[in-house]
C-alpha cells in the first residue's frame, strides 16, 4: 500500500468503527473484548488515544514503572471512564488526520484499528470485514517487528497462507485463512484458530498444550 491508500483505509476503518460504537448498548460497551482483561469500552478508549503526544505518554510510562503493557492498559482504563459518546467523537475526530506517535511507523495506526476493530466486533457477533490488502500490510509489519508480538517465535514451525490474497510467511505445515484472520493470529488472538484450517493448526494447538 502507498501512503495515501494506507491513510484512506485508516480513515474508512475509523469511520465505520465509530458508527458501530455509536449504536452499542450499555451492556455491549461492558462486554469482554478479545483483548484479555479489556472490555469493549477499554479497547475503544485505547483507540481514542491514538494521537496522544509523547509528552503525555512518557509520564504514564514512568508511572507504570517502565512496563509498556501496564502503561497501555492503565491509560486505556482511565480514558474509558469517559462517556461512550465522547470516545466515539474522539475516534471520529481523527478521520482525515495523519498524525501518529513519533516512535512508530504509519502502519501502526492501520494495524491498531484493524485488529482492535475485530477485538470489539467479534465478541459482539458483529460483521466487520477486513480489507485483504490492508490486512497484508499490517500482518507483514507484525511479522517483521518482533516485539511486542514475537509472531515468528510463537508461530515457528508453520507457514501462514492467506486464502484471499497472496500473503504468505513462515515455513512448515500450512495454516490457512483469510488475511484478516491471519492478522489476528500473528497479533496473538488465538480465539481465531477455529476459523483457520490446514495441518499447521494442529501444530499450534499442540504447542499450546505442551506449554500448558
Amino acid at each position: 500500500m502507498d501512503s495515501d491508500e494506507l491513510w484512506a483505509t485508516v480513515d474508512a476503518q475509523r469511520t465505520s468503527l465509530a458508527d458501530l460504537l455509536a449504536g452499542l448498548t450499555p451492556e455491549e460497551w461492558a462486554t469482554p473484548s478479545w483483548c484479555a482483561g479489556w472490555r469493549v469500552r477499554d479497547v475503544a478508549a485505547h483507540l481514542a488515544l491514538a494521537q496522544v503526544p509523547l509528552a503525555v505518554t512518557l509520564p504514564a510510562f514512568l508511572r507504570a514503572r517502565g512496563s509498556f503493557d501496564r502503561m497501555v492498559h492503565d491509560t486505556a482504563v482511565a480514558r474509558a471512564a469517559a462517556p461512550p459518546e465522547e470516545l466515539v467523537d474522539a475516534i471520529r475526530a481523527m478521520v482525515g488526520s495523519r498524525r501518529h506517535v513519533a516512535v512508530v511507523t504509519e502502519v501502526e495506526p492501520l494495524l491498531d484499528v484493524l485488529v482492535h476493530g475485530q477485538d470489539i466486533a467479534r465478541p459482539l457477533g458483529r460483521e466487520r470485514p477486513v480489507p485483504p490488502v490492508a490486512a497484508a500490510a499490517a500482518a507483514t509489519r507484525v511479522w517483521r517487528m518482533g516485539w511486542p508480538f514475537w509472531a515468528r517465535r510463537r508461530l515457528r514451525g508453520t507457514s501462514l497462507v492467506a486464502s484471499d490474497s497472496d500473503w504468505r510467511v513462515g515455513s512448515g505445515p500450512p495454516v490457512c485463512g483469510t488475511t484478516g484472520d491471519l492478522l489476528l493470529l500473528v497479533t496473538g488472538r488465538r480465539q481465531v484458530l477455529p476459523q483457520l484450517s490446514g495441518p499447521g493448526v494442529a501444530v499450534l494447538a499442540g504447542s499450546r498444550a505442551a506449554r500448558a
